[in-house]
């Protein structure tokens, strides 16, 4: 870590000609003669910029079982994924390198600099209650599918089970719903020091555990519980939420920036909102101003010539053979010596229908303000445009399902829309006398309605997301019509 703290571009740029050294005798290396590539403005130039839809033809031939495409080293593995949102499921090639090198290192390393900060740690005393997705791995062609926590645990020592709750058996429960209680049940009686998982889905779970044994806090069924290591998600909206059943001072939050696609970023230290990237995994990224990203004047840049506090989709090429690859996801850097960042939300998930260049980002500091302002509480909530009909102006329409809702969603409303406009400037000015925007609208959801929008769309699970932004209606017209299932007095306007 020293090292590629002190010379961080320089790591990079050595990462590169490793990686494309030994893919030269590729398909993909020779295609674009990987052998006669010595820097980095020739690989720009001559290896092109790919989605998942233009890598999915070499996946599925390497799935068949086939070598030597994209990556030297047989693929035995493949993480399944749906995006966030997408139906189809994406197959993202884990290679030996990259398990070893990225994914495994990466814990390692997280472990490391959180000791490294708290030196009178417990953690090693006790047991990780680990909430992933499923751990079943699937065999098709002589090669693996499923979970990357699958693929994990399936490659660990078997040793590393007794470190870690719930057990495998429980874990490898196909039903989700029946899986949550065995996890209760089972957690319960152990001597749980930290917790690691997707926000949303740990507070159900923390939640269910409070409700089985009759607690009000945690530390009352685990004492020694020290720190939640968290990741997939903003946390912002779901903080407050977690400080009342978690309020012990000495307590620790620590959060991640993995994927199938690879480990990128860890906080290096206590209550720190930024995350170091980390430049020795066998990734070398690449980055596009998202202010030009989709346009013709789209601009690929290196690491060496990012920026504080501009937004970027993240590009990356892998030591398991994603080469350019766009993983979907947004960053702004916090600082530059080192290079820390705030994942800052998704490519495809923002709302600029009107101009606004509305992110996640901004929407989940807006709504942490408001419910903190109005003392309420979120489950969970997703964002659409209204579009203009004839000389009617567009809105943004949120559904948002609460937890503890505010006494008068009126004001909420007016509060929201306000703290919208102070944290984006584009909103601001298209709201700005109702110029373009009229203010937003709030549709109330009913209790369990994006649970039973994830159950019905086959999502449960710790992986599966809520779609927060969106350009369309496609998500919110199927949140509404569900909406009106099974409740009467679901709306309020």
């Amino acid at each position: 870590m020293e090292l590629f703290l002190k010379y961080p571009n320089e790591v990079q740029l050595e990462l590169l000609h490793v990686l494309v050294d030994m893919a030269k005798g590729t398909e993909i290396g020779k295609t674009y003669d990987f052998a006669s590539i010595t820097d980095y403005e020739t690989f720009k130039e001559r290896v092109p910029i790919r989605s998942y839809e233009d890598y999915e033809p070499m996946i599925e031939r390497s799935r068949l079982g086939e070598h030597n495409i994209f990556w030297p080293t047989p693929i035995k593995w493949f993480a399944k994924s749906s995006g966030t949102t997408s139906a189809k499921s994406k197959f993202i090639p884990v290679s030996e390198e990259s398990l070893e090198d990225c994914h495994f290192a990466a814990g390692k390393d997280l472990l490391c600099m959180y000791l490294n900060n708290n030196e009178d740690s417990k953690l090693f005393t006790g047991k990780s209650l680990r909430l992933g997705g499923s751990k079943e791995l699937y065999k098709e062609n002589g090669t693996s599918f499923g979970d990357l926590s699958a693929i994990i645990i399936d490659n660990m020592p078997f040793w590393a089970e007794f470190s870690s709750t719930p057990s495998n058996e429980v874990s490898l429960m196909s039903d989700w719903e029946y899986k949550m209680q065995a996890i209760v049940n089972e957690t319960i009686q152990e001597n749980v020091t930290s917790l690691a998982g997707v926000p949303s889905w740990m507070l159900v779970l923390l939640n269910q555990v409070l409700e089985t044994t009759g607690n009000e806090s945690l530390f009352e069924v685990w004492n020694n519980l020290e720190v939640y290591f968290h990741g997939g998600v903003n946390f912002a909206p779901y903080k407050d939420q977690y400080d009342k059943i978690l309020s012990k001072s000495s307590f620790k939050y620590y959060e991640i920036y993995n994927a199938s696609e690879g480990f990128f970023a860890i906080q290096d230290h206590n209550d720190s909102s930024e995350l170091l990237l980390m430049l020795d995994y066998g990734i070398f990224y690449e980055f596009i101003p998202m202010d030009s990203y989709g346009t013709k004047s789209e601009k690929v840049i290196p690491l060496s010539e990012v920026e504080v506090e501009k937004n970027y989709a993240v590009i990356i090429t892998t030591n398991a053979g994603l080469w350019r690859y766009k993983i979907g996801d947004t960053v702004r850097f916090t600082s530059i010596t080192p290079y820390r960042i705030k994942v800052s939300g998704r490519t495809k998930h923002h709302i600029n229908v009107f101009g606004e260049e509305l992110i996640i980002e901004n929407a989940e500091e807006a709504l942490r303000k408001t419910t903190k302002s109005t003392n309420s509480e979120i489950v969970d909530y997703t964002v659409a445009p209204i579009f203009m009909k004839g000389k009617e102006k567009g809105a943004h329409e949120w559904i948002i399902e609460f937890k503890k809702q505010p006494k008068c969603l009126k004001e909420f409303t007016h509060i929201l829309d306000q703290n919208l406009q102070q944290v984006n400037s584009d909103y601001e000015a298209k709201r700005y006398n109702n110029t373009t925007l009229n203010i937003l609208q709030i549709r109330k959801a009913r209790q369990h309605l994006f649970y039973d929008w994830l159950k019905k769309n086959d999502k449960l699970g710790g992986q599966h997301k809520i779609p927060r932004l969106s350009n369309k209606r496609t998500y919110i017209e199927e949140l509404i019509e569900l909406n009106h299932i099974g409740s009467i007095d679901s709306t309020i306007t």
